[in-house]
């Protein structure tokens, strides 16, 4: 294993994350921290980074080497993006870093910081066709991709940072926000192919402005579950917050539950821009994407191949990364995966569900052990909890809550109703038809590899009347597992108005 520290020097805010890299190719952020240093402010007068922005920056970066040097890090990547990028004074603002904290700060280049957040993006994120939308506090990227494949980006040298100095004199704040808005359509417009878009492709909001929009509006749906990464939002739940934060003085806004007190000022002007851009192309919803510039580094270090193409199936790494983490025993995991979705099809003239609930029953066998780590007692209880908190890549919020109750209940039917009526907004009243089902098969294929040791090597089943005759292919002695497996047939039988019999 290996731990690394990122640095990214923003036009906002510099981050830390220490990573731990780990030899089978997966990595796991350890901890991270945020300083809001605003080293971009008043950039746009003269171009060069003011003194006292610079003195801010530097101790945040001592502080953070402490913490790298506290923490093991064995060396440390740090980056710059755009307010140092253009600034006048950028060589002896580097210089300085490296003579006073000891720190190469490397400058991305608009390619390379566009493609750090596509890879970002595309390794955590399921979804084929996309146009990104990344704020930063001195740019604004857009890359429109499809098929895994970069087709086109932009970035604009305006940020929340500076649009916010820009128009800071420009009447209330609702006139600065409609000037900025109309600002940026223009800016839009010079982008030539932003207009060849389909319509189809899925916007996707990257950046800190995007999660504290998340984090506004999670509180005013009071949606219970706590992940950004992939939060649906529709463009009217949207213009609702948009519309309550733009009028409102920067001390009114700092009471906004949700909204960081240092992003209170430059919010509207954020916000502006995903008006504009949302109005421009026609959109009715986007997705909120908690990976960027930062993780499109992890992931670079921890799968290199991923420089040259991204991960084919960010489902299946994702869940064999909290697999590998958890500690779960991955032969036994890798065997309870293969039986449930054997069971699942060969059983699909009962269940009638479609390919996407394999999906669900795939997450949840994959993780039905990891509350294990917590206690023996009750695992699936605590598996349960950790499905819903484990930030699972490639997977809805959806298909995480119904996975997480499938691993609940594959010890014994065990729905608590009042713990799933706290994702009402998120699941169907039907769904939980899906979940016992699920459920039952879940244990089944658990039960048959009850010694671990992978006796049974596959099923056949046959629906005969009243009954389902399940025959087992054995690699030696399974009494133990079939065994274990019947214990399940009076749930099967609620589940399924079945009797089961396993030979």
């Amino acid at each position: 294993m290996e731990k690394i520290g990122i640095i990214d020097l923003g036009s906002n805010s510099v981050r830390l994350v220490i990573v731990n890299l780990f030899a089978e190719g997966y990595y796991m952020v350890e901890d991270e921290l945020k300083e809001s240093v605003r080293l971009g402010h008043d950039m746009e007068r003269d171009g060069f980074l003011k003194p006292q922005r610079i003195a801010e920056t530097i101790k945040t970066l001592k502080m953070f080497k402490r913490l790298c040097d506290a923490s093991g890090v064995e060396r440390i990547i740090a980056v710059a993006t755009a307010a140092v990028r253009r600034a006048k004074n950028q060589r002896s603002f580097l210089d300085e870093i490296q003579a006073t904290v000891g720190v190469k700060v490397d400058v991305l280049s608009e390619e390379e910081e566009a493609t750090l957040v596509y890879r970002g993006v595309i390794n955590s994120m399921d979804v084929p066709k996309g146009i990104v939308l990344e704020i930063g506090g001195g740019s604004t990227k857009v890359v429109y991709y499809n098929r895994r494949c970069i087709l086109n980006y932009a970035i604009l040298p305006f940020g929340a940072v500076t649009l916010t100095d820009l128009f800071a004199g420009d009447g209330l704040p609702e006139e600065q926000t409609a000037k900025i808005e109309e600002f940026f359509t223009e800016q839009f417009k010079k982008i030539e192919w932003l207009s060849d878009v389909e319509p189809d492709a899925q916007m996707i909001g990257v950046g800190g402005s995007f999660r504290n929009l998340y984090k506004i509006n999670r509180i005013i749906r009071k949606y219970p579950l706590d992940t950004v990464h992939n939060y649906q939002f529709t463009t009217e739940d949207f213009r609702a917050v948009y519309d309550m934060v733009r009028v409102l003085d920067v001390e009114k806004r700092k009471r906004i539950r949700g909204l960081s007190p240092a992003r209170a000022d430059i919010m509207p002007a954020a916000l502006a821009i995903v008006k504009a851009f949302t109005d421009y192309l026609h959109v009715e919803n986007f997705i909120i994407g908690g990976c960027g510039l930062r993780e499109g580094i992890m992931v670079n270090q921890a799968v290199p191949l991923t420089v040259e193409r991204p991960i084919s199936d960010v489902l299946s790494y994702s869940l064999n990364t909290l697999v590998k983490y958890y500690g779960c025993n991955e032969k036994h995991v890798e065997h309870v995966v293969h039986l449930s979705i054997q069971l699942f099809k060969q059983l699909r003239v009962l269940h009638k569900f479609p390919r996407v609930y394999l999906k669900v029953l795939k997450i949840a066998a994959s993780l039905h052990d990891c509350g294990l780590r917590v206690r023996y007692y009750n695992h699936q209880k605590h598996s349960l909890y950790m499905i819903l908190n484990s930030g699972i890549y490639g997977a809805t919020h959806r298909e995480i809550v119904l996975a997480a109750f499938v691993a609940g209940c594959h010890r014994k039917e065990d729905v608590n109703p009042a713990e799933w009526a706290r994702y009402k907004d998120i699941v169907y009243e039907e769904d939980l038809d899906v979940v016992k089902k699920l459920g039952v098969l879940l244990r089944i294929a658990e039960c048959l590899d009850r010694d671990g040791l992978g006796m049974v090597t596959g099923l056949n089943c046959d629906v005969l009347g009243d009954s389902v005759i399940m025959k087992t292919e054995l690699a030696g002695d399974a009494a133990l597992e079939i065994r274990q497996a019947m214990n399940a047939a009076p749930e099967f039988k609620r589940a399924f108005r079945k009797n089961l019999e396993i030979l």
